[in-house]
Parts: C-alpha cells; structure tokens; sequence
C-alpha cells in the first residue's frame, strides 16, 4: 500500500515541473499577444501604391540588384547560401548537406551529404528542404525587390500617424502564398522595418526592422540585420557580385 502514495508524489513533481516550464510561456504569449496582434489593415490597391513601391525600389537602386549576378550570406549562422541569380541556381549548404538547386529544371538539383552525392529515397526530401530554406532566408535579405513580382498584391495604407505605408500581400508563389506584409518607409521612400501576417507567426502584425544596410561591390542594397522583438536575425558575410 506505501508504492500509492509514492506514485502520487513522483506525478505530482511531474506536474510541477510541466506547469514550472509551460505556465510562463503562456504567459509571456499571452501578453505578446494582447499586446502586439492586430488585424491585416485595409489599403487602397492602383495607381498610389505602385507609385510608393516604386519609390521604395529607386531609394534602393533597384538597376543595382537586378544587374547583380551572384549573391552569397548566412543566414543566422545556420544556413549558408551562393546564388546565381543570372544563372537561376543556387548552392544551399547546413550542416553536412549540399543541396544544387537549379530553378530552371528542377529535376537537375543536386545534393550531396559529407561532400559525397546522394541519390537515396530522401533525396527529394532534401531538395524541397533546401528551397523551403532558400524561399524564408532570401526573402530577409531581398523582400523590398519582389514587391512586382507575379502574383502580387500592392496596397496603399495610412498608418496612425498619417504616413504612407505599402501593404503586399503574395498571392501565389513561395512557400506559403497569402502572407502579407506592411512595409513602413523613412522619409527618403527606404524600408525600415514591416510587419508581418503569416502563417508561420501565431501573432498577426509582428514588426520586423531592417537594418544595418550595406551597398555591396555590385552596388545592390541589403540588410544584415532585423530586429524581431526581443530576438535579432543576423545575415553574416553578405556579398553581391557582377561576373
């Protein structure tokens, strides 16, 4: 009869060690949540929006980044990249994988683990992984560019202070078509942070900054860093080249 009591005690410190470890997390998402989530805001689609993006992307030098060949960072010191651009490949590397990606053909990427080629079972799982890597961290590094890409939705929005910002919403493409993103500008038309409506952030509206902007030795603009509440996204060794 004494193993009950015991049982009883050993599951009641199990408890307490669940609640010591979740209760602050729902917590503390509780109060982001209370806090920061806000509904998607409604914008204006034409002619002003286009014009704001526009502006956004001349602030930028766009000519700059679209002549670019190649461009080559880390992302949060996990997944290094060497993208083709004028050639549409890209080189996805993370821990002991090498993944090839060729956009044009699809069925041509490559991968390869410990430097050696793999062409097991999980070798498409491999490649979906790499441009699932590939479609998240490019987009930290060259969003501003892809506001007229196909498939885009631009809107013009009054923030409550009465300044001008650009809501874009993609339609189709990436990993995960639908998400918005509100892009606030400084008083030259250059982003400086945007807030986010994506699936993968349980909290609608979320602000990013972007930040520390270099020019790099093809003239392209980019960020290497943001600022995501209390956590920072940095992108290491970022580099654009012309061939």
């Amino acid at each position: 009869m004494a193993k009950q009591p015991k049982l009883k005690k050993i599951l009641k410190i199990i408890g307490g060690i669940i609640i010591f470890f979740t209760l602050p997390t729902l917590l503390l998402f509780g109060f982001l949540y209370f806090k920061y989530n806000e509904d998607l805001p409604i914008g204006e689609q034409g002619k002003a929006a286009d014009l704001l993006a526009i502006e956004m992307l001349q602030s930028l030098d766009e000519a700059a980044y679209l002549n670019t060949d190649y461009l080559e960072w880390t992302f949060k010191g996990r997944h290094h990249y060497k993208w083709y651009k004028s050639d549409n490949t890209c080189e996805v590397y993370w821990q002991d994988f090498t993944v090839l990606l060729d956009f044009n053909t699809p069925k041509n990427s490559k991968v390869f683990v410990a430097k050696q080629a793999y062409n097991g079972v999980e070798k498409q799982d491999y490649i979906n992984k790499a441009e699932t890597y590939f479609n998240n961290d490019s987009f930290w590094l060259v969003a501003p560019y892809k506001v007229f890409d196909a498939g885009v939705e631009r809107r013009l929005v009054k923030t409550e202070d009465n300044k001008n910002a650009l809501l874009v919403t993609y339609k189709t493409g990436g990993t995960t078509p639908g998400d918005s993103y509100l892009w606030h500008l400084d008083d030259n038309g250059k982003p400086k942070s945007y807030q986010m409506w994506v699936d993968i952030l349980p909290i609608n509206g979320l602000e990013a900054t972007w930040e520390n902007w270099i020019i790099t030795d093809s003239g392209a603009q980019l960020p290497t860093f943001h600022k995501l509440l209390f956590l920072g996204l940095e992108l290491d060794g970022v580099k654009g080249l012309n061939f």
